[in-house]
């Protein structure tokens, strides 16, 4: 007999805040309507994922379209991205391989300071524009100084194609990372919504290129939840091979295993993880060892930069952190955040715990089916933040690396409004502190940026502990909830048999 197909939890029937919003267009979705036959939850959020993708290169089109501007207009307009001033400085403008090392390469450009997903990433769009541009001779330009590249008008076509080749790719990774999130929760596919209509997706996605660990941790996600543990493993390895912080969900995945007694399958993520980020780092390691290298030796040697509480501190209280006070304090900060988290996800969930009824043994229902578990959403979030609270800086769009975290492990609006618009109110500052808006007219240190970045540290710890709150208390997590009352359904059903 085929398993009936259990309905959608629609979003203006389980939050609050969207059903209050439902009001405009006729209140929320009745008991007996019926979904659409062609819009469903999944292509509803592509679309909206799309036209935030569409706002987000409207956002930064006056970056690339305005001629003559200095760089404090682009920081008054909001609109800065990596992608255009790396063009040329990294060596895309001639298609070099990124870890070239080749003499004249090397004394022309920089080494590219991203790791290597990210790397072949942008010397394969780089090669995609020059097939738009219609394959101009990168010989030429390789005996050129590199300063006229600057001034060449074809150069400089190129570099908005280069963004709009990225905008694409980003936006198809944002497609694909909803539809992920949709579908990771079977019977919550709204859920995703929150990153679908994110204004950090729209605000920050085109400033670098950290939409491709994203995508990948979603995809880590998804496959977690259909119990995929090499396939999680791989997307871990390869998200890790784009950013660092991918790592971390293995931390996450060991309290899980460790509390359903999954030895092996934790052992499967980590090596398949483990393996994929060798193969991955491969052809870098293999081609420039040196160059592979510069991102290792870049993090290392940076002292308290833009964002981060060590600016914060070093600025307020001139203190004037060394990298080395820095490196050794963050870890050991960041080592005791994951052991409190360690602790948390190894404690929490088990108020639901009850024993059986004798029907219920009987009917073969036991205990272990009332223990709880936290996610992998709730204990990623909390790891992966307290990564970021102690690192020595918080680019703008570091708030991605959040947010399909974040819109699974506390899926209510009202809590993913106020933690967005703190990182929104952070967004802002930034920039204002960047173009000197914020500096005071008798001088000295713009105080007003240490506010813009103590609000967005409020804004994640708050979400944080509304975390840790559903964690210890399933009955307020709304995945949680559902969860328990299919459980008890369940339960029902086998004594009634």
């Amino acid at each position: 007999m085929p398993r009936e197909r259990k309905p959608h939890v629609h979003a203006t029937q389980d939050d609050p805040v969207v059903a209050a919003l439902s009001e405009v267009v006729g209140g929320p979705m009745g008991e007996r309507a019926r979904p659409h036959r062609w819009w469903t939850p999944a292509r509803v959020l592509l679309l909206l994922t799309a036209l935030t993708c569409c706002l987000g290169l409207l956002q930064k089109a006056p970056c690339s379209l305005a001629e003559g501007k200095d760089q404090n207009w682009v920081y008054s307009h909001m609109c800065y991205t990596d992608l255009r001033p790396l063009y040329v400085p990294r060596g895309l403008a001639e298609h070099a391989w990124p870890y070239s090392d080749d003499e004249q390469t090397r004394a022309r450009y920089e080494v590219m300071e991203y790791p290597v997903g990210i790397a072949y990433w942008a010397w394969g769009t780089a090669w995609v524009t020059h097939w738009l541009n219609g394959s101009p001779d990168v010989e030429e330009r390789y005996q050129a100084p590199v300063d006229r590249l600057y001034d060449d008008d074809e150069v400089d076509d190129e570099q908005t194609i280069f963004l709009l080749v990225n905008a694409i790719g980003f936006a198809l990774l944002a497609l694909l990372a909803v539809y992920l999130l949709s579908r990771t929760h079977e019977r919550r596919p709204w859920d995703a919504a929150a990153f679908a209509l994110s204004p950090a997706l729209l605000l920050t996605g085109l400033i670098n290129w950290d939409l491709i660990a994203v995508t990948l941790v979603a995809a880590a996600l998804w496959s977690w939840s259909r119990d995929r543990p090499v396939l999680t493993g791989v997307l871990i390895g390869l998200g890790t091979a784009a950013k660092l912080y991918p790592l971390f969900l293995l931390g996450g995945i060991l309290v899980i295993c460790l509390r359903q007694r999954r030895y092996w399958t934790f052992a499967s993520v980590t090596v398949s993880a483990v393996l994929a980020w060798l193969v991955a780092n491969a052809p870098g390691f293999l081609t420039g060892p040196d160059q592979w290298k510069v991102f290792w030796s870049f993090n290392s040697a940076r002292t308290a930069d833009l964002g981060s509480v060590w600016m914060l501190i070093d600025q307020a209280g001139d203190v004037g952190f060394t990298a080395h006070t820095i490196n050794l304090w963050s870890w050991i900060l960041f080592g005791a955040w994951c052991l409190g988290v360690f602790v948390i996800g190894m404690t929490a969930g088990r108020q639901r715990s009850s024993s059986a009824g004798r029907e219920e043994r009987a009917a073969g229902v036991s205990r272990r089916l009332e223990t709880t578990v936290p996610r992998l959403a709730q204990l990623g979030y909390l790891i992966v933040v307290g990564f970021l609270l102690v690192n020595k800086v918080y680019s703008p769009q570091y708030v991605l690396w959040l947010l399909p975290l974040a819109v699974l492990a506390r899926p209510r609006w009202r809590d993913q409004i106020i933690w967005q618009a703190t990182e929104v109110f952070y967004f802002c500052t930034i920039w204002w502190y960047l173009g000197g808006y914020l500096s005071p007219a008798g001088g000295g240190d713009a105080g007003f940026y240490w506010v813009g970045i103590a609000v967005r540290v409020l804004g994640e710890l708050y979400l944080a502990a509304v975390i840790v709150r559903d964690m210890y208390r399933p009955d307020h997590d709304p995945v949680g909830a559902e969860e328990s009352q299919a459980l008890t359904t369940t339960r029902s059903n086998a004594v009634a048999v």
